[in-house]
């Protein structure tokens, strides 16, 4: 199922945007790498992904390109809004329910709140519609900046909350699950700085807006 989603269901977009001459924006992950590398990762470094998820995004990139070479894909990494679930929600409701939570502490990566990537996303659009010859690259990766652990990132949420809730850092090893985690995904959004002038908030203040939003 996750290869159907993550390999066909993309590629028969890519197909069909080729027929329209339409060009195609697909959002990848930091799954791809394997978290051995000790500095940002590159668009241009190669991929190794260590999980069935980051295989089948992996091959998704890989087609999706060769179905359409106008395709663009943007990697991006620990996405969270104020919508849906994930990780900011999560653990404000664990805070809420308990007085005290473990998080890990030794994954290190780059929170990315959704709104600033839709907004990265539509910036890339309107220039692209004003300028169909505009070269690009087919790999660009966005997240906030800022290089955090999960441990980071929940400490912030419970100190902007003002929460009583104990945060202890642990080990992965101490909270295992099913798929392999990488221990580095920290990714180099230079190129799409660079490209189309994309303008990237830091971690901890497009948190304070989602926080901010959650909490009123």
């Amino acid at each position: 199922m996750v290869f159907l989603i993550n390999t066909t269901a993309p590629v028969e977009i890519a197909k069909n945007c080729k027929l329209i001459n339409c060009k195609l924006i697909h959002i990848s992950t930091d799954y791809v790498f394997d978290g051995e590398k000790k500095l940002p990762y590159l668009t241009s470094d190669v991929i190794n992904p260590i999980n069935i998820y980051g295989a089948s995004k992996a091959k998704g990139e890989e087609l999706v390109i060769q179905e359409n070479s106008e395709s663009i894909i943007i990697r991006t990494s620990w996405v969270y809004s104020s919508h849906g679930k994930n990780f900011v929600k999560t653990i404000m409701k664990l805070m809420s329910e308990r007085d005290e939570i473990n998080v890990v502490n030794d994954q290190i990566g780059n929170p990315t709140y959704a709104k600033d990537l839709a907004e990265a996303i539509l910036q890339i659009i309107t220039q692209l519609n004003s300028n169909q010859n505009f070269l690009h690259q087919n790999i660009y990766h966005y997240t906030n900046t800022g290089n955090i652990s999960w441990f980071q990132f929940a400490k912030a949420i419970q100190e902007f909350l003002m929460l009583d809730c104990k945060v202890n850092p642990i080990p992965s090893l101490s909270f295992p699950t099913p798929a392999k985690r990488s221990h580095y995904s920290v990714l180099d959004c230079s190129s799409i700085e660079n490209d189309f002038g994309v303008a990237i908030n830091n971690w901890k203040e497009s948190l304070n807006i989602c926080l901010t939003k959650l909490s009123t």
